[in-house]
C-alpha cells in the first residue's frame, strides 16, 4: 500500500480526515498517515505545507472560480444541497471577501464569476469547502472527498472576458442537456439577470451597464456568439 499523507487544507483529503480523526489520539496538530505496512503513524500537520498556487489573488480583480466532484461524481444529491451550498458560500465569502457577479451550480460541478475584495480568499474558500464536505458526509453517512482537488481559479482580465464568461456560465445547463433554456435552471444567476427573479446574491450592475439592459443581456446569451475569451471552451466540466 502506498503512503497516504493527510494534509490540512487540501479538499481531496478533508472528508477522509474528518472520518479518521474521531479515532485518533487527541493531540494538537497531530493526525496520521498510513505507512507502507498499513499501520497508522502520527503526523504533525503544523509542519505540512501546500504547493503554491500559480494564480495570485489580487483585490479589485475578477476571477473565475470552479471545481467538480471527485471522480466526476455528484456534489449535490437533492435540491436542498444546492441551497445549502449557496448559504454556506454566502456565509464564508460574500461581502467582505468577494462579490458574486454570476454563478451556476451543476449536479457535479460549480462555476462562480467573482470580484475580489480581500486577499485572504484562499483561506476562506478552504474553510467553506471543509464546512460543505463535513455537512454532506454527515447528512449522507459517507466518508471521503466531495471535490476533485482544490478549487480552481482563472484571472478574468478584461470586460469582454467578464461578459463572455457570464454567458458561458449561464449556458452550462443548456449545453449539458439538463434544460432547453437557461431560465429553466433554478441554480444559476441567469433568472436574476433577465428580471425573472429578484435574488440578492449576484451583483449584476456593472455587467448590465456594460451590455445595456436585462433584455440586451437575454439577447446576447441566446445568440450564437463565439466565446472569444481564451480558455472558455475547455471549461465545460462533465
Amino acid at each position: 500500500m502506498q503512503s497516504l499523507r493527510l494534509i490540512l487544507g487540501d479538499p481531496r483529503f478533508l472528508g477522509l480526515l474528518y472520518c479518521l480523526s474521531s479515532g485518533l489520539e487527541k493531540k494538537p496538530g497531530i493526525y496520521a498517515e498510513l505507512a507502507p505496512n498499513g499501520n497508522s503513524m502520527p503526523m504533525d500537520l503544523s509542519r505540512a505545507t501546500m504547493p503554491r498556487r500559480k494564480t495570485e489573488f489580487l483585490p479589485g480583480q475578477y476571477y473565475h472560480l470552479y471545481n467538480r466532484g471527485n471522480n466526476r461524481e455528484k456534489i449535490f444529491f437533492e435540491r436542498e444541497n444546492y441551497l445549502f451550498f449557496l448559504r454556506r458560500f454566502r456565509h464564508y465569502l460574500v461581502g467582505n471577501t468577494l462579490d458574486v457577479t454570476a454563478y451556476c451550480l451543476m449536479p457535479n460541478h460549480y462555476h462562480f464569476l467573482v470580484y475580489l475584495h480581500q486577499s485572504d480568499f484562499s483561506q476562506k474558500m478552504q474553510a467553506f469547502t471543509l464546512s460543505y464536505t463535513k455537512a454532506m458526509n454527515k447528512r449522507y453517512r459517507r466518508c471521503g472527498s466531495i471535490f476533485q482537488g482544490r478549487f480552481q481559479t482563472i484571472l478574468v482580465d478584461s470586460d469582454a472576458y467578464v461578459l463572455n464568461l457570464s454567458r458561458y456560465i449561464h449556458l452550462n445547463p443548456v449545453k449539458a442537456g439538463l434544460v432547453k433554456r437557461p431560465e429553466e435552471w433554478e441554480f444559476s444567476s441567469y433568472s436574476d439577470y433577465v428580471g425573472l427573479r429578484q435574488g440578492t446574491l449576484p451583483k449584476m450592475e456593472n455587467l448590465l451597464e456594460q451590455i445595456g439592459s436585462a433584455h440586451a443581456y437575454q439577447r446576447f446569451v441566446s445568440t450564437d456568439h463565439i466565446l472569444e475569451a481564451p480558455g472558455l471552451q475547455r471549461l465545460m466540466l462533465d
